[in-house]
């Protein structure tokens, strides 16, 4: 394959391929699938060739794990499973597929939490997989900028950030699975939103191939740049249905030099949510995360934990784990602010009990009872998990409201609510009636659930999806409940961008009232 070069003025590189040698790729206003065996055995035989042994397949075994998401939520099965060594390697792909008319289905870490990465059951998508394009590509302490390629683990990266005494200011329980691709393909949030905010705020710069093969080279990191839309942040959480992401400049901070990470026991989420507004008045500055749960989950946790044990004594409504952070130099204080904030807490009669991490360890421990509560939850049996956010303000009123009110409208659940008070995203979920059978409670009852959870959000001014995209499996949540001028302008912008429909089909963008069904 000859080398490609940029085009001068407008950021997209032509990519050729094939029979296609020298040519960029067209634009198509129809999607037509492949019929004919010959043009299919045609199309297998070109993306083979493109992509060597290392980078196609179509062995039924080692495709299996891909086909299914994590969560064992979502089957489906692919025409092929491609992984393209470079970003060069994906637009040729992607062009192929384009005058084939296949659909692609891009997958980073398939650590998604709403099916956003699974094929359908068709058998005639392409599942692209980015795990090969695992290159830090720069690292630059100084300039605080790394350039990842959406291979990368979000655990690797801290890892690499931390050998140059910085750190990618983003953490999720999933680090050691989540790819750069798909947490900015999901505009993935997590424990530091509250100090740092979501992967869109730690986006510089971007790569990405679009739905005829060219590569949107922004990947340039500029202060102030006024050339019209900014595209970049239009691809970030896009799930692939705009673009595939292969690269992106991400800001980096330098390295903590201490935290103070505290638990503290309280009686209702509305005394958390006063000693949240308490830290952020006393201690802003450092304030980093600040983490709920109620009792109900950390008893999950221990159960599901065979050595871990609960920071307090005795029993307490609601939890807190709170962490303080500071730079180099100015850390000596921490301990003391942190003492502060919970003699504060106590005196308002807000903290029945609290403890400070005794060192990193320790520290480490509270963190992993935080990181583990959906796990622990998943264990127990079937439920519906709701990852959902209404006004910071509102969010401990949501909860003591609606937590009551799904319990008596369905009998026999459970409702718990945990996460990240501080931004406002609470993780929501609805634990099934004891022996109720997995996959047949949730396609019934649990979409009824999910139905009346949503809806109650949707009241409070919330959003469907806070941190976990929308996926295939709310799509239609999103055409139900969305905004009917915010539904059209994103057919719109996927109209444009994508006239023939090749990029991950099914997911995010609700089908139009009249739209036949696929």
């Amino acid at each position: 394959m000859p080398p490609y070069q940029p085009r001068l003025n407008d950021g997209l590189i032509p990519i050729s391929h094939g029979a296609r040698a020298g040519k960029p790729a067209r634009l198509w206003h129809s999607r037509a699938a492949m019929t004919e065996t010959s043009d299919k055995q045609s199309f297998l035989q070109q993306a083979e060739d493109l992509l060597g042994p290392r980078g196609f397949t179509r062995d039924p075994e080692l495709m299996a794990p891909w086909l299914t998401d994590w969560r064992q939520r979502y089957s489906g099965a692919a025409l092929a499973m491609a992984s393209p060594a470079d970003t060069q390697e994906v637009a040729g792909l992607v062009a192929l597929c384009a005058e084939h008319g296949v659909a692609i289905v891009p997958q980073g870490g398939n650590s998604g939490m709403s099916g956003g990465a699974t094929p359908d059951g068709s058998g005639e998508a392409m599942l692209l997989s980015l795990r090969r394009m695992d290159r830090i590509r720069e690292l630059d302490a100084e300039a605080g900028q790394a350039v990842c390629e959406a291979g990368v683990i979000l655990q690797t990266l801290h890892e690499e950030t931390a050998r140059q005494r910085m750190r990618f200011p983003l953490t999720l329980g999933g680090k050691g699975s989540a790819t750069i691709g798909g947490l900015v393909s999901t505009n993935a949030g997590g424990t530091q939103v509250l100090r740092h905010g979501t992967m869109r705020a730690q986006v510089l710069g971007l790569e990405a191939v679009l739905a005829d093969g060219s590569v949107l080279d922004a990947l340039t990191a500029l202060k102030k740049d006024n050339r019209g839309f900014d595209l970049k942040q239009l691809l970030i959480g896009s799930e692939g249905t705009l673009g595939i992401v292969t690269a992106a400049r991400l800001r980096l901070l330098p390295e903590i030099g201490g935290r103070a990470v505290m638990w503290a026991g309280l009686a209702t989420i509305g005394d958390a949510r006063k000693l949240l507004l308490l830290a952020q008045r006393l201690a802003s500055d450092e304030l980093e995360g600040f983490e709920v749960m109620p009792a109900h989950c950390l008893a999950s946790v221990l159960d599901h934990l065979p050595d871990a044990r609960s920071p307090l004594a005795g029993e307490h409504g609601w939890h807190a784990l709170i962490e303080l952070v500071a730079e180099e130099g100015q850390a000596d204080a921490l301990n003391e602010m942190a003492e502060r904030v919970l003699v504060a807490g106590m005196e308002a009669g807000l903290v029945e009990d609290a403890t400070i991490a005794a060192n990193e360890t320790q520290a480490e421990d509270f963190w992993l009872l935080r990181d583990s509560v959906a796990p622990a939850e998943r264990a127990i049996g079937p439920a519906m998990q709701h990852d959902i956010s209404v006004p910071v303000e509102d969010m401990a009123g949501f909860v003591a409201k609606t937590v009551p009110e799904v319990e008596r409208r369905f009998e026999g659940c459970r409702a718990v609510a945990f996460g990240h008070l501080g931004d406002g995203n609470i993780h929501f979920h609805v634990l099934a009636p004891r022996g109720a059978e997995r996959g047949a409670w949730e396609d019934g009852e649990g979409k009824a659930i999910s139905a009346f959870v949503h809806d109650r959000v949707t009241a409070w001014r919330g959003s469907i999806s806070a941190e976990h995209g929308i996926g295939q499996m709310k799509r239609d949540e999103l055409g139900r409940l969305g905004d009917p001028v915010a539904l059209h302008t994103m057919r719109a912008v996927k109209q444009a961008l994508d006239p023939r429909g090749i990029l991950n089909p099914g997911k995010l963008v609700p089908l139009a009232p009249d739209a036949p069904s696929a």
